[in-house]
């Protein structure tokens, strides 16, 4: 058998691409390997390889970080999306599901989890009794605060050379 090809598809999902939009089938079929517009250039593959270099930097600096706070990274994230939403200070496991990437039971799993250490707490909603919101409590707002002061000043040191390439102008 000759050299296996991805063909990838992607779709617009909620205007941002989740985890469940990037599908990588085998393909033996050249034909069916990714159309390239443009051709890549030796800078773009430096460029892609930085960025990606600077990105696992920060990301080995936010576990370290969670670690030394006594959580894990995933318990970080979910705290921090509790508060991403404008105008309140809480989150549905749909929504925290679908910021950490993951399937909505594993986000629930996550939030039991994160309830019997104490960082958040839930309740269900009364309008919709299948809605639940997770919220912190004082525990979870300090760890939130601290680690969230650390990833600001972390990112804020990181300066130009943590930047998207290739932005639009």
């Amino acid at each position: 058998m000759g050299p296996v090809h991805c063909r990838i598809k992607m779709i617009q999902h909620r205007q941002n691409t989740s985890r469940h939009d990037i599908k990588a089938a085998p393909s033996l079929n050249r034909s069916d390997a990714i159309p390239m517009a443009d051709t890549l250039h030796k800078q773009d593959f430096e460029t892609l390889s930085e960025f990606r270099y600077q990105l696992r930097r920060f990301l080995r600096f936010s576990e370290e970080a969670v670690q030394a706070c006594g959580v894990t990274s995933q318990q970080y994230l979910l705290m921090l999306h509790t508060q991403g939403f404008s105008e309140r200070d809480w989150a549905t496991v749909g929504e925290l599901a679908e910021r950490l990437q993951i399937v909505p039971h594993g986000a629930a799993a996550l939030v039991k989890r994160c309830e019997a250490l104490g960082l958040v707490k839930t309740q269900r909603n009364v309008a919709d009794r299948r809605e639940v919101q997770v919220s912190l409590t004082d525990k979870g707002s300090e760890v939130l605060a601290q680690l969230a002061f650390l990833h600001r000043e972390e990112l804020k040191s990181a300066g130009k050379r943590f930047r998207v390439p290739f932005e639009q102008e």
